[in-house]
């Protein structure tokens, strides 16, 4: 009798903030709908508050940071704006963080599934790893507007696991911000926090599983031992 082929294990990640620093041109084509609205400028400092949900919400966010009224129309108007002038100018200066290839490097190697999930739309998300020369290395892209959920409803990070040819019962996110972690903890993932992202508290406020500062510190030893304590 054959035996089924082993379970391969799969390490799901978010993209802005945890795999890419985008922050500068994010940053850029905010400012560009901002000034296109007749608004001040947001300072770098500030992106940390307006990120995390998609760039219709981060125009959101910050309008609301300067107490102007915005109405769906003119919403509507400043994401046409803001996704013309980001995709126009891609990849930017856009980079992945120190130690991401060797991370991914190390997890392919030792057979690890590895996918994204992100509330960036696909096509953007598809095209910026593709202009850093990663996309092969991901068994499925998943952006805010693949299936009609998304982060943090749980089944945005399930289908894409599943997407991937992965099994929720062996699988970790890694990300950088509360959405991140409420997602994997509402689907039963346990869920590595990188401390070096977007998010205007400290991951360690939303109880990760754990937390790294470094993609170093990203070791099969430490996705191992996550993925023993899941299946206990």
């Amino acid at each position: 009798m054959t035996r089924p082929a082993p379970i391969r294990p799969i390490v799901v990640f978010d993209l802005d903030g945890t795999l890419v620093d985008t922050a500068p041109d994010l940053l850029d084509s905010l400012n560009h709908c901002l000034e296109c609205a007749g608004l001040q400028r947001a300072a770098p400092q500030e992106l940390r508050r307006f990120v995390g949900m998609g760039g219709r919400v981060m125009i959101e966010r910050a309008f609301a940071s300067q107490r102007h009224e915005l109405t769906t129309p003119r919403l509507d108007e400043l994401q046409a704006v803001f996704l013309d002038h980001y995709g126009g100018n891609m990849p930017g200066r856009s980079q992945p963080f120190p130690g991401v290839i060797a991370a991914l490097d190390r997890l392919g190697e030792a057979g690890y599934l590895q996918a994204v999930c992100t509330n960036k739309y696909e096509a953007l998300s598809t095209r910026l790893i593709a202009s850093l020369d990663l996309t092969e290395r991901f068994a499925a892209i998943c952006g805010a507007d693949t299936f009609s959920f998304r982060k943090p409803d749980p089944r945005h990070l399930l289908e894409t696991i599943r997407m991937a040819g992965g099994d929720p019962a062996h699988a970790i996110m890694v990300g950088d911000s509360r959405t991140d972690i409420d997602t994997a903890k509402a689907a039963g993932i346990p869920v590595i926090a990188v401390d070096f992202g977007y998010t205007d508290q400290h991951v360690r406020t939303f109880s990760p599983s754990r937390i790294i500062s470094h993609f170093d510190e990203l070791t099969t030893q430490m996705t191992e031992e996550l993925l023993a304590a899941l299946a206990r």
